[in-house]
């Protein structure tokens, strides 16, 4: 499954999920940020965990400082300080809006001002609407897309 192509498949097959409950032309809305997310959560997961044991000691920082520190460790220009990844998400479906919220949160500015572009809160809470309830399975379908070996022109 290293072919772009394939990749690609995958990732657009999230519109199977989204049919029915969203217009064939509302389906970016959806799949571009989700996207994002797990690339992001991707690059960022070998990482991780030294992210979240560092936090404690970059707490009395300031805000730039902490995302400077924190950036470095992770080894990009962004990281997150959630809790939660792709794994942790799909671990505990009960809570998946809020959640799934709480690691949006928990990227630096400059990688959630990327999903907050898309207005993605408005596409969270429409899939976890009992009408449409397809929130999960969408997150879940994401989370199976290993988008580690990407680079930026594939992404694009």
């Amino acid at each position: 499954m290293t072919d772009f192509k394939d990749k690609a498949n995958l990732i657009w097959g999230v519109a199977d999920l989204l049919r029915g409950d969203y217009k064939q032309s509302d389906y970016g809305k959806v799949i571009l940020p989700m996207t994002v997310l797990r690339r992001q959560d991707c690059v960022l997961a070998p990482k991780k965990q030294k992210v979240l044991d560092c936090l404690p000691k970059v707490e009395k920082l300031s805000d730039s400082s902490k995302d400077l520190t924190l950036n470095k460790i992770a080894g990009a220009n962004f990281h997150n300080r959630s809790k939660f990844d792709f794994a942790k998400l799909i671990a505990d479906p009960n809570h998946i809006p809020a959640n799934l919220r709480n690691h949006i949160n928990g990227y630096s500015a400059s990688a959630r001002e990327i999903i907050e572009y898309f207005n993605f809160d408005d596409q969270i809470e429409r899939m976890d609407d009992p009408k449409a309830d397809i929130l999960f399975q969408v997150v879940k379908k994401i989370a199976e897309i290993d988008l580690y070996d990407m680079d930026t022109m594939q992404m694009g």
